[in-house]
């Protein structure tokens, strides 16, 4: 295969499988619903070392299809479920742990990662040597942006894993090539195809849906004599498909909404709308129309298809396949009624390493904008198993000071903490049955859109994410030196590891911002990834075909698209009507990306070995994402300062010779 061809099918084939193991794993792997991130820092390790590993061997890598292969077997036999009670950190609904410890899986699923990417990036990085610098970054970025469009589609059309195992078996076939044969059909097809037949195991067994969020499994059964749908999402419980009557008639907290209000509503919008109970009871309580909104669409999917109500056929619904808190930013409707309805994704946003769906749902910001959208006389309501006093103190703090007074909080059972926050637009438009008595000492401020952390009660990083970076940074150490010799080889090119650093903060930065004004839909999350390659692309372009300003030039460029992104503030961009909003943010939050890598490319053009300094910048990406926890602390704005921070240190470390470019 010539090296071009070959080079955008490597490329794309280590992105297809970089996010592939981000989805897979995550499903079977509880603690990586939460720690998404930890297989994203593997895989940037291991292209990291796949780089470095260029010139050190001619062997095919072998190793990445045989050690995927033993992956899958381990994840398939060893499934996990979590216990919620991680310190520092609140989780949901599932309170059993089954499997291996996090001890034991998360370090094995770490290098696992690591390992399986190193040969998809150690055959793209043999491609760099036989072609110009920013030609070869030309085509791997181009190769980038085809394997992120492969996933989407398939994310689109909801298939499931056993085809991203038969894709990753075709690229390999192609890939490493058979010499000799005996290797090639042992060490390659037979893997391979091992591995497309464990995910087609799977996906016969488990009988699952596959959404671009969770793998959904459902169970058919008889409570109290009630036919009821229990529906769970990457293994954990998460709903119930039970007819409105007996949802009333078990748990309390779903009629109190409706007795909080001073009159029946009309008009209920409900975020979190699910399999469609929630919808149902809303229907039985007399409302003329409801906007259901939820993110999930084989979730709505199946309300539609099993719930004993059948809610969705009925003509008062209408149904929202969105974000709720985009919802709310869009919409001109106003209600009587807006509902939480248990909006807990138990999932993170892929590419932010502690950002949830649901996390810019209970901001003030949010609160506020729901409180807009309601009619004169109109409430606004959520409920949940909070578990901890403090968090539901801090949700009714929270309302308190988005609609000015104090709500009614109702604690339906101190086990769980299940409770019904409501609040009317005045204090006249609710009906409590005590008042709160406001917030206890010690209960956090309300989150809020810049550091939108609910459950995250001090402001700091939990012990358990220190411990486990700092060894995840430890053995990145020892692997870099094991794989690619004595870190001599990456000193000239400090520099472009600050770059990567302070690219991954960037690019998090990016990720959480558009989440922001668009919503945490896996529509928005791939359009985001796939724009930062388009701008890089872009940046690139215009390194090889003009003759751009000098580096500090350009640096000063640079500093300049951070400082503007950093005076533009999110509430003057939510206020802006959509199409407007749209180029503004991506204006705001394209320049620096833009920049840094003109940046890049001028400094990588030059470089003496490309392979390692590629490499080099890679594994400070794999630092960047380690760092991105800082924002537990400072927000994500503060990234750009830190971001900021790390350019400087960039433009200092920079070669004196390379301090003039042109």
């Amino acid at each position: 295969m010539a090296v071009r061809p070959r080079l955008i099918l490597a490329s794309a084939f280590m992105l297809f499988l970089e996010l592939a193991l981000i989805r897979w794993t995550g499903s079977n792997i509880v603690h990586l619903s939460y720690f998404t991130n930890f297989v994203l820092l593997g895989s940037f390790l291991g292209i990291g070392l796949g780089f470095l590993r260029v010139g050190r061997s001619r062997r095919q890598p072998y190793y990445s299809p045989v050690v995927l292969a033993v992956l899958v077997i381990v994840v398939l036999t060893f499934p996990v479920t979590v216990d919620r009670n991680t310190e520092g950190v609140l989780y949901w609904t599932s309170l059993s742990t089954s499997g291996p410890p996090a001890w034991a899986i998360l370090p094995v699923i770490f290098a696992a990662a690591a390992v399986v990417l190193m040969g998809p990036a150690e055959l793209v990085g043999r491609c760099f040597p036989e072609l110009p610098r920013l030609e070869a970054y030309r085509y791997d970025l181009i190769g980038s942006l085809t394997g992120i469009a492969a996933f989407t589609a398939l994310s689109f059309l909801s298939a499931p894993p056993v085809f991203w195992g038969l894709i990753a078996a075709i690229c390999y076939a192609l890939l490493l090539m058979p010499k000799p044969r005996t290797l090639y059909v042992g060490l390659v097809i037979v893997p391979a195809l091992g591995v497309v037949g464990l995910l087609l195991t799977e996906t016969l067994t488990a009988g699952a849906i596959w959404s671009p969020y969770y793998k959904v499994t459902t169970k058919q059964l008889v409570q109290l004599g009630i036919p009821v749908t229990d529906i769970a999402v990457n293994g954990i419980p998460h709903q119930q498909a039970v007819p409105a009557a007996a949802r009333l008639q078990w748990e309390a907290q779903y009629g109190l909404p409706y007795d909080r209000t001073t009159r029946p509503p009309k008009d209920v919008l409900i975020v979190g709308a699910g399999s469609g109970t929630d919808v149902a009871i809303a229907l039985s309580k007399g409302a003329n129309r409801v906007d259901a909104v939820e993110i999930d669409p084989k979730l709505r999917e199946l309300g539609g298809s099993v719930h004993p109500d059948h809610p969705y056929d009925d003509p008062r619904v209408t149904t929202h396949v969105t974000d709720g808190r985009a919802f709310l930013e869009r919409t001109d409707n106003k209600y009587d009624l807006i509902l939480f309805a248990l909006p807990d994704s138990l999932t993170l946003v892929s590419g932010a390493s502690s950002l949830r769906l649901e996390s810019y749902l209970f901001t003030e910001e949010a609160m506020r904008a729901a409180r807009e959208h309601l009619r004169p006389g109109g409430t606004f309501s959520m409920y949940n198993y909070y578990r901890e006093s403090w968090l539901v103190d801090r949700l009714a703090l929270t309302m308190q000071n988005a609609f000015g007074h104090k709500p009614c909080v109702d604690v339906v059972s101190t086990a769980g903490q299940q409770a019904v926050i409501t609040s009317g637009l005045s204090v006249a438009d609710q009906r409590c049955a005590t008042e709160w008595p406001g917030a206890a000492a010690g209960t956090p401020q309300p989150a809020g859109d810049d550091r939108p952390f609910l459950y995250l009660k001090d402001a700091t990083i939990p012990p358990i994410y220190i411990i486990t970076l700092g060894l995840i940074l430890i053995v990145s150490l020892l692997a870099v030196r094991v794989v690619a010799g004595p870190y001599q080889r990456m000193r000239p090119y400090a520099d472009l590891f600050l770059l990567g650093v302070s690219f991954m903060l960037l690019e998090t930065k990016s990720v959480t911002g558009f989440a922001l004004l668009f919503g945490t839909t896996w529509v928005v999350n791939a359009i985001v990834f796939a724009g930062v390659l388009v701008a890089v692309l872009a940046a690139v372009e215009v390194t090889r075909r003009f003759r751009v300003p000098p580096l500090p030039v350009m640096y000063g460029v640079l500093m300049a698209g951070l400082l503007l992104a950093w005076l533009v503030p999110n509430e003057w961009l939510l206020s802006l009507p959509l199409p407007l909003r749209a180029v503004t943010a991506v204006t705001v939050a394209f320049l620096p990306i833009f920049a840094a890598n003109v940046v890049f490319a001028k400094r990588f053009a030059e470089t003496s070995d490309a392979t390692t300094s590629f490499g080099a910048n890679l594994l400070g990406a794999m630092v960047g994402g380690c760092l991105e926890y800082v924002a537990l602390v400072i927000g994500y704005k503060g990234l750009l300062i830190v971001a900021a921070v790390l350019y400087l240190g960039a433009l200092l470390l920079l070669p004196r010779k390379n301090s003039a470019l042109v």
